[in-house]
């Protein structure tokens, strides 16, 4: 018989996963443990969800449920405080794509696999690379924790966390992109780790606000076109991409299931910047040639962007990825310590150095609102941009090429119809005539050819931006949820207020990143569709030149 409970108390839902109850209805519980302080099941409604614990009394049986021992009724508690807020979806899109476990944080680790089952898919043929200098050293470790400005006893850090969270309240809501991502137990000072001074993150700040620090040894990475490979004796197949970095100019080999597994070990590390999608997966046709060259092009946006980025081009478990080549000892260990690095969730965020002057939280809150503005119509006008030229790339493909071969064979026709007049002097038009047929069935190819070379590389980039775009209302949820700590809690200000700046400028420096490589890319790829265009439009006419001075050399 399903667990039954008396609502005792009125409850709103304001957050994604949680759903409204009200006083003396009967809801159905899925489980009667609670998930820190909230229980799940089934309101009269049908809504399933998340609900305080404390508004709720479980009804064991029907003599118990309505009486206490001594056979009176329980009398009414007062009713419990409860604060929230509102959050974007908490099951938003960061994290989630191409195969990943979540996003990042330190409560949701994603599968990790076991280290035979990698190793059976490891196919590497290229020899082991030493690692640059620098990449492989170990520096000097120096203990760091949030409690600022420096480290106390544990009795001291007892006492003030304590002191902490009798004055702090926690998010009830432990499903939050707040509470996954480590931002609240950072803010409330239970963050401490050892960071090396490799892992350490600089911001600075720039002409525009805090920026990532730049990275001193700028690099590229190549990717060849990719070979299929057999294993088992041929009874499975893959398909093995060619990596090619400039800092070491040794190729590495690696499959797509490696690429999954570093994104998710990226989502995990860097809970407040954006790591770019990879391309979709595919359950069939995975062989196929249009395929296999998306996912190529795909991989090179993402690449691209990986490199380009201060922070995660010179992670070492990135750079672990395009280092470590056929030394399968040397594979194994660097797995594991990026799948046991401590430096994730709560403790990311002791790894960033920002500048002496603390930021304006006001004037953080005012570009935190009108970047959430830019993103939500980015993504609604990048919707409209990517569906207006798929059409136009379709009819270019099918209508143009189809109404252009039509014209071509009528003229061709035509010509037919004139080659019965045996007359000398008409054989010179017949042929220019049926010359200006092929001449329009030739045009309706460029037509049909022209959408990969100028349309679809500006769907991909939409893409990939698109995939940015679903990132940052996560971070951006991190960011805010430290804010309206701060707010909340006037008395510890002084520390909240230092710690709720390392996440603004992380924040913001994630943003004036993502600004500058959108305009980056945005001016090239527009510059590339345009030369196309012009390109496309002067081969016609070049065509059609060609095709009049056939009727001038019948004269």
């Amino acid at each position: 018989m399903a667990l039954k409970a008396r609502v005792l108390y009125d409850f709103s839902s304001e957050n994604p996963g949680e759903i409204s109850i009200a006083e003396n209805e009967l809801v159905t519980l899925f489980s009667e443990e609670e998930l820190e302080g909230w229980l799940e099941g089934e309101n009269s409604r049908g809504e399933a969800g998340l609900f305080p614990a404390s508004y709720v009394e479980i009804l064991r049986d029907q003599i118990t449920s309505s009486t206490n021992n001594n056979g009176f009724s329980s009398p009414k508690t007062q009713k419990p405080t409860h604060t929230s807020y509102t959050s974007p979806d908490t099951h938003s899109q960061r994290g989630l794509g191409a195969g990943s476990g979540g996003s990042g944080g330190g409560s949701f680790h994603t599968s990790q696999g076991s280290d035979d089952d990698w190793d059976d898919d490891w196919d590497d043929t290229s020899p082991a690379t030493e690692v640059p200098q620098g990449l492989g050293s170990s520096p000097p470790l120096y203990p760091v924790t949030s409690s600022l400005p420096a480290r106390r006893d544990s009795s001291q850090q007892h006492q003030q966390q304590a002191k902490s969270s009798a004055t702090v309240g926690r998010n009830l809501n432990r499903f939050s992109t707040f509470v996954k991502s480590g931002g609240e137990a950072f803010l409330l000072g239970e963050a401490s780790a050892f960071v090396k001074d490799g892992d350490k993150i600089c911001v600075v700040m720039g002409k525009h606000g805090p920026e990532w620090q730049e990275d001193p040894y700028p690099f590229t990475c190549t990717i060849d076109d990719p070979t299929k490979q057999t294993k088992f004796k041929g009874m499975k197949s893959y398909m093995s991409y060619g990596l090619t970095p400039t800092h070491t100019n040794v190729q590495v080999n690696r499959r797509y299931k490696h690429f999954d597994w570093l994104y998710a070990r990226l989502v995990e590390r860097f809970p407040v910047i954006s790591v770019p999608h990879l391309p979709e997966k595919q359950a069939t046709g995975r062989f196929e040639e249009d395929f296999i060259s998306k996912r190529r092009k795909g991989l090179i946006w993402w690449m691209n962007h990986m490199i380009s980025h201060p922070v995660l081009a010179r992670c070492d478990v990135f750079q672990h990825f395009l280092t470590c080549g056929a030394d399968e000892k040397a594979w194994k260990q660097g797995k594991r310590k990026a799948e046991r690095d401590e430096l994730v969730g709560a403790n990311f965020f002791l790894t960033i150095s920002t500048p002496d002057v603390p930021l304006d939280l006001q004037e953080v809150e005012s570009k935190i609102e009108g970047f959430k503005t830019f993103t939500k119509k980015m993504d609604e006008n990048s919707v409209v941009v990517n569906t207006t030229i798929n059409e136009f790339a379709r009819k270019q493909a099918a209508g143009f090429k189809k109404e252009y071969q039509k014209v071509g064979q009528s003229f061709k026709l035509l010509a037919q119809a004139f080659e019965l007049d045996q007359q000398a002097y008409s054989v010179g038009l017949n042929k220019a005539i049926a010359d200006t047929g092929e001449a329009y069935e030739a045009i309706g190819e460029y037509f049909a050819e022209q959408p990969r070379q100028d349309l679809d590389p500006i769907s991909d980039l939409l893409d990939l931006y698109r995939g940015h775009l679903a990132n940052f209302p996560d971070i951006i949820h991190v960011q805010k949820g430290a804010l309206t700590k701060v707010k909340d809690c006037p008395k510890q200000e002084g520390e909240l207020h230092d710690r709720c700046n390392i996440i603004s400028c992380a924040t913001l420096a994630e943003i004036q990143h993502f600004h500058r490589t959108r305009v980056r890319d945005f001016r090239s790829q527009m510059q590339h569709h345009l030369r196309q265009q012009i390109g496309f439009f002067q081969k016609i006419t070049a065509k059609l030149e060609d095709t009049l001075q056939r009727y001038d050399d019948d004269q």
